[in-house]
């Protein structure tokens, strides 16, 4: 296996504590980056060896026991597992969730060194690149490592990546250069920085639902329990009376905003106003994946189908009709997207302890079924060529943003979950007019918003490892979840 550790990088040390290797990665990346920065600072190019991603791997010799059966973080064959690291800092909680496990059921040190692969230069310094002048970018594209998409994709996620004895296998889904890829991205899209980021995620698709979740999120923050701060797009941060400039005007936000009820453990929880459509959703939870989200929920509206549904009622999606197309390249129809168990049963106990309702009563209001995420915003005009799908999915609502994010969640092991609300019947002659709407809003946003929030403490306090279904993993997966 020596020649398989000169592939992956050089100068690896061995380490027994998950904390003690992290430390690594956090002082190998930070000198790569001091680096980048000095030569940069002085017009100096940097050649690739000189600023690399850190490098983490384990190797298991034939033979080794295993202590247990552990449902996540196995390693499938003997063999040398590597993967590259960036932002060690960001990602520290993480990295410890998942070399703990390791080191504990193969009883093998994890290795840290540096790898092969250059950091690119705008990764490291953004703010700084962006104001080049068109005198600088000769030094730039000469002198220094830059994005590179030959080596940025998903095939680990998308299980395409076959195993390979010649070269090391993958420790985890994403490459540095593919998370850095998406720091970048989410930091442009949400306007705040994915250190921001909480790890309970709720996807909406109104203004509405964000300033019911910035009322409630300054409450629990004055409430001083188990949330310590709120932030806001541009970075306004609050954390009691008087602490925060007022809010980033709608007129200057970015194209999907993020709002965070930060808790210390990184545990709390993130809105994100998508905005309407499956090229959003898929764009948000491309980028979502890299955090590694404990879990991602969609709480939005949907056209209802069925005459007895009332505006107002909830859907709890158990299925779906992907008719939205944009992930057809990366996942194909005929893979299925089961519903997570631990996350239906949450939100439908939540939604019973929101509304009050019990036993039969609560089948009144909440409804199970399939949903058929559309890229078409006005498929009404297309019934006639519609109506056999519909009635044969046996759908009970529409959307145009559920099935691409439960589909991307299946695709990146992200646990996913949709809670809809039925705010129009357009079979039945209840379109979606203004003075309905309002109404409507007024009385069901604030409730629905709730719904989606109690769920989230009731995963958060059942554990987040049994969140982490095995139907998400195939046959073939790195040890990382």
């Amino acid at each position: 296996m020596t020649a398989l550790r000169a592939t992956a990088g050089t100068d690896f040390e061995a380490f027994t504590t998950a904390d003690a290797a992290i430390d690594r990665l956090c002082a190998l990346y930070d000198a790569s980056v001091q680096r980048l920065h000095g030569a940069f600072r002085d017009r100096q190019g940097c050649p690739p060896d000189q600023a690399t991603y850190p490098c983490l791997a384990l190797e298991l010799p034939p033979g080794t026991p295993i202590k247990g059966r552990p449902p996540f973080d196995v390693l499938l064959d003997p063999g040398f597992y590597s993967t590259t690291i960036t932002r060690p800092a960001l990602f520290r909680d993480y990295l410890r969730e998942q070399i703990t496990p390791l080191l504990h059921h193969y009883g093998q040190p994890v290795l840290v060194g540096c790898s092969h692969h250059p950091i690119p230069l705008p990764y490291v310094l953004e703010e700084t690149v962006t104001s080049l002048t068109e005198a600088d970018l000769p030094l730039l594209q000469e002198q220094f490592a830059l994005p590179n998409l030959h080596t940025t994709d998903d095939s680990i996620a998308n299980c395409e990546l076959l195993p390979d004895p010649t070269r090391p296998r993958p420790l985890a889904l994403f490459t540095a250069e593919r998370t850095d890829y998406s720091l970048a991205r989410l930091h442009h899209y949400t306007g705040t920085t994915p250190g921001s980021f909480q790890r309970f995620i709720l996807l909406t698709n109104y203004q509405r639902y964000v300033d019911s979740f910035r009322d409630y999120a300054r409450t629990q923050v004055d409430a001083g329990a188990d949330y310590t701060a709120f932030i806001e797009p541009g970075e306004h941060i609050y954390t009691g009376p008087g602490s925060a400039a007022p809010h980033t005007p709608s007129g200057s936000l970015p194209q999907m905003p993020a709002y965070h009820l930060c808790r210390p453990d990184g545990d709390g929880i993130t809105l994100i106003n998508i905005g309407v459509g499956p090229a959003n959703a898929k764009t948000i939870t491309d980028h979502l994946a890299v955090l590694r989200p404990h879990c991602w929920l969609m709480v939005g509206h949907c056209a209802g189908l069925r005459r007895s549904q009332m505006l107002g009622d909830y859907v709890l999606a158990h299925g779906y009709v992907r008719d939205d197309h944009v992930l057809d390249a990366d996942l194909p129809l005929s893979v299925p997207v089961p519903p997570i168990a631990e996350v239906q049963v949450a939100m439908q106990e939540a939604t019973t302890l929101v509304t009050g309702l019990h036993d039969s009563a609560i089948k009144t209001r909440l409804r199970t079924g399939t949903v058929m995420t559309t890229d078409n915003r006005n498929w009404e005009l297309r019934l006639a060529q519609l109506f056999t799908q519909i009635n044969m999915s046996r759908a009970i609502a529409v959307d145009m943003e559920s099935a691409t994010i439960a589909a991307n969640g299946f695709r990146f092991r992200v646990p996913y979950g949709t809670l809809l609300c039925v705010s129009d019947k357009p079979l039945h002659g209840e379109l979606k007019l203004r003075g309905m709407a309002n109404t409507f809003y007024r009385e069901r946003v604030s409730q629905h918003l709730m719904v989606g929030i109690e769920t989230m403490h009731l995963l958060r306090q059942q554990g987040v490892t049994r969140l982490h279904s095995r139907k998400l993993r195939g046959f073939d997966e790195p040890p990382f979840r």
